[in-house]
């Protein structure tokens, strides 16, 4: 019987220490940054770039896991005043293809500095004739700094027409 209690405290003194060495790691935070795009797609024979900004706070579930919401700003430049719909060529003014998303966030953390996930929801049209549609955007993420972070996407956003493309940007974490 005494060699049973003694075995029990031992075990329960080392899963104690390890237990107190974990570090328990909370990444509920607000983030913000930009990114920068190539559109591809239907959206590529209008545009060639892309900048936005990205807004989201993340709560940590557990330490692989994360959930939150996220939304921001999406510009794709208009590269000219000309527009080829087959044999029929439209000159005029375009404005500028523009969406704010509006989406539910997932992250999972195969280690601390490397990331992946989704941003999931709605992006609105902001610019006229703009309607808007659903929004998906996987990412992939690594830690630079313990508050920086450097990420690659793919946004694709089911309108009229397909707005897709290829993103690389940087969040900071607040």
């Amino acid at each position: 019987m005494k060699k049973k209690t003694f075995l029990l405290v031992i075990i329960a003194l080392v899963a104690v220490s390890f237990s107190s060495m974990a570090q328990r790691v909370d990444r509920t935070n607000f983030k913000a940054g930009i990114h920068v795009g190539v559109p591809f797609g239907d959206i590529s024979d209008y545009s060639n770039f892309e900048i936005g900004l990205d807004l989201g706070y993340h709560w940590a579930l557990s330490e692989l896991v994360d959930v939150g919401l996220a939304t921001g700003f999406m510009n794709a430049f208009i590269n000219n005043d000309t527009v080829d719909f087959g044999p029929v060529v439209v000159e005029g003014d375009f404005p500028n293809i523009q969406y704010i998303p509006a989406a539910a966030a997932f992250r999972l953390y195969p280690t601390y500095d490397f990331k992946l996930g989704a941003d999931v929801g709605y992006a609105v049209g902001v610019n006229d004739g703009n309607t808007g549609g659903f929004y998906i955007r996987p990412i992939i993420g690594a830690n630079v700094s313990g508050n920086t972070e450097i990420n690659i996407s793919y946004v694709k956003v089911n309108d009229d027409y397909d707005f897709s493309m290829v993103a690389l940007g940087i969040l900071f974490l607040f």
